[in-house]
């Protein structure tokens, strides 16, 4: 029987032979190209090479992925130890990424911190080398032999500025009592003062006001200056402290594994050149940063503090006219008590009793050596600082980088994302690697913070379990930001009992109320010449806590002749009585 194909025409034959061919051909193709095991990953080992891994464990051909813990259990080109060690360096680069991003915080921080401190320091050491200068020229001998006040003066300042526990306050009415012990003296070179007598004297100084009101004014102005200064230096070596500890990260498994899935899964799907989507991205970002995240708040209250003291520090608590006008203010103070001697002396001499002749005085006075007004330096004279700039400068350089920091924990992971190394292009969404194939990313973007990653589809976060370290630099930030407030306002968040309400005195004391007001009192010292306190002696601090009721020097000294002077031999005391009246009627009532 003839066969179907040889009876059908010629022609016909030619067609179905052809039609054959080709099917058998496209099964041929289908069979081979289709192949995931025919597939080379010589591009892959190309790039995993590159990272400095072996190629030992490389495969040279696509494998079945049943191995693989974290990347899509397809046909792949990568081995198990591949999959480890790209999970490992998937970890290191967001480290890295971290790292480079925050590292403008920290160089800015450290940089700042350095130069402003550098500069703080000079213009006190300037300031007082200008005063030496000027004072010795200005005042001669007079300067130099009591010249230790002034000295203590400016170590106190810097004991303070560098973080010491002292009081500005303290010390500046610490400095007005000794100036004005010394220049009393000065004032009055005809008598002999013991220190019990000048005690008195410094002791109701605001009621004297001997300087007038420069005390005050110098102490608003020193004040003000010196606390904004180490309020600001301290405050940019907290913000560069935290930077180093925030940006030192230690992602959990889950994000571990997110960051593989995002980096390297496409390099073992044998797509190495394939970037993630960038939504991708952002949602593993967002769920490996949530903790950081919840820095924001208090960071931008931190910088935004930061911001008005160097504000302030520009403006009314410039620290270069304050430390400027140190010596300008004491010699205002000095001449001040010069012009009002007479007054000054008469009061003291009401209060504290006559002093004591002294013996052979000199006839020279030493008020005309006292008259000439110091100035300070010229701008061609003054000392250049160490940082050869101005605060103004250094001011407005810091707060332009300060603004660019706003915000930075909480847009930490769209920064990270934005770089085209990292993630693809926001208009090239079509054709990249969503975590499992080529193709848009569907999930949205979840949130900021830990509390918005409950709904994160790529990290599992545990929002219940906030990380105790981030809690801990919340708690720096927000003290900071505190003290940086307290500063602004002209306070030392450490002495929440300085007021700008001082006395003309300096010695933040009210006034005693048992000062007379009229009536010299005719007790003389009976005084040992020799008890007087020579220049440069050292006394102990004053306390602020010191009583306001006095008992005149002359008192105490002439009880062994109160019958020549009239002073009474013995002074009863108030609390005394009260205590034996107490007693009186306690044995009254037990009878």
């Amino acid at each position: 029987m003839e066969s179907p194909l040889l009876a059908s025409p010629p022609s016909s034959r030619r067609s179905l032979l052809l039609s054959s061919v080709s099917f058998f051909l496209c099964l041929l193709c289908a069979s081979s190209w289709g192949d995931p095991r025919s597939r080379s990953c010589s591009e892959v080992r190309q790039t995993y090479g590159t990272k400095g891994f072996s190629l030992d464990t490389a495969p040279q051909t696509q494998i079945s992925g049943e191995h693989l813990r974290t990347c899509p259990q397809d046909y792949t080109c990568c081995s198990s130890d591949m999959e480890e060690a790209l999970l490992r360096q998937s970890e290191a680069d967001f480290r890295g990424a971290v790292d480079l991003t925050s590292q403008f915080l920290l160089t800015t921080f450290t940089q700042r911190h350095r130069k402003l401190d550098e500069f703080f320091r000079e213009l006190i050491d300037v300031a007082e080398k200008s005063m030496n200068q000027m004072f010795t020229k200005t005042y001669g001998r007079l300067y130099t032999q009591n010249s230790r006040v002034f000295q203590e003066l400016y170590t106190e300042l810097r004991s303070y500025y560098t973080g010491g526990s002292v009081s500005l306050d303290d010390v500046l009415s610490e400095f007005w009592a000794r100036l004005l012990e010394r220049m009393f003296t000065l004032v009055n070179p005809q008598y002999q003062f013991s220190e019990e007598y000048l005690e008195c004297v410094s002791k109701h100084s605001e009621q004297l006001r001997p300087f007038g009101d420069v005390p005050r004014r110098l102490r608003l102005q020193v004040s003000r200056a010196f606390i904004a200064a180490r309020a600001l230096v301290q405050g940019l070596a907290t913000g560069r402290d935290l930077v180093g500890r925030a940006a030192k990260l230690t992602p959990t498994p889950e994000c571990k594994r997110a960051l593989m899935r995002l980096s390297y899964c496409p390099l073992c799907r044998g797509l190495p050149s394939l970037k993630p989507c960038h939504s991708f991205c952002r949602n593993v970002m967002k769920g490996c940063l949530a903790n950081q995240a919840d820095l924001d708040t208090e960071w931008n209250s931190f910088i935004d503090s930061l911001l008005q003291v160097t504000e302030k520090l520009q403006g009314p608590f410039n620290m270069e006219l304050a430390t400027d006008s140190i010596g300008v203010k004491i010699s205002e103070a000095i001449m001040y008590l010069q012009e009002n001697s007479v007054q000054t002396s008469t009061k003291v001499f009401q209060g504290c009793g006559s002093p004591r002749p002294a013996p052979g005085r000199s006839k020279r006075s030493p008020r005309d050596e006292t008259k000439r007004r110091f100035r300070t330096y010229t701008p061609e004279e003054r000392p250049t600082t160490a940082a050869r700039t101005n605060l103004d400068r250094l001011a407005t350089d810091l707060k332009d980088k300060l603004k660019a920091m706003r915000r930075f924990w909480a847009t930490l992971p769209d920064t990270l994302c934005n770089d085209e190394r990292l993630s693809e292009d926001l208009s090239n969404q079509e054709r990249c690697w969503n975590g499992q194939s080529r193709g848009r990313y569907l999930p949205g973007v979840t949130g900021e913070g830990l509390v918005n990653q409950i709904n994160n589809p790529e990290v599992e976060v545990d929002i219940a379990r906030p990380d105790s370290k981030t809690r801990q630099q919340i708690l720096q930030l927000r003290t900071a930001a505190n003290r940086l407030r307290h500063a602004q306002s002209g306070n030392d968040a450490d002495f929440q009992d300085s007021s700008e309400d001082g006395s003309g005195s300096g010695l933040g004391e009210r006034y005693s109320e048992d000062w007379p007001a009229s009536g010299p009192n005719l007790h003389n010292q009976n005084q040992n010449p020799n008890s007087r306190a020579g220049p440069g002696q050292g006394k102990p601090p004053r306390g602020r806590d010191r009583a306001p009721k006095w008992t005149r020097p002359n008192q105490h000294q002439n009880q062994g002749d109160g019958a020549q002077s009239g002073a009474p031999a013995l002074q009863p005391r108030p609390a005394l009585l009260l205590l034996l009246l107490l007693l009186a009627l306690t044995a009254l009532y037990w009878r």
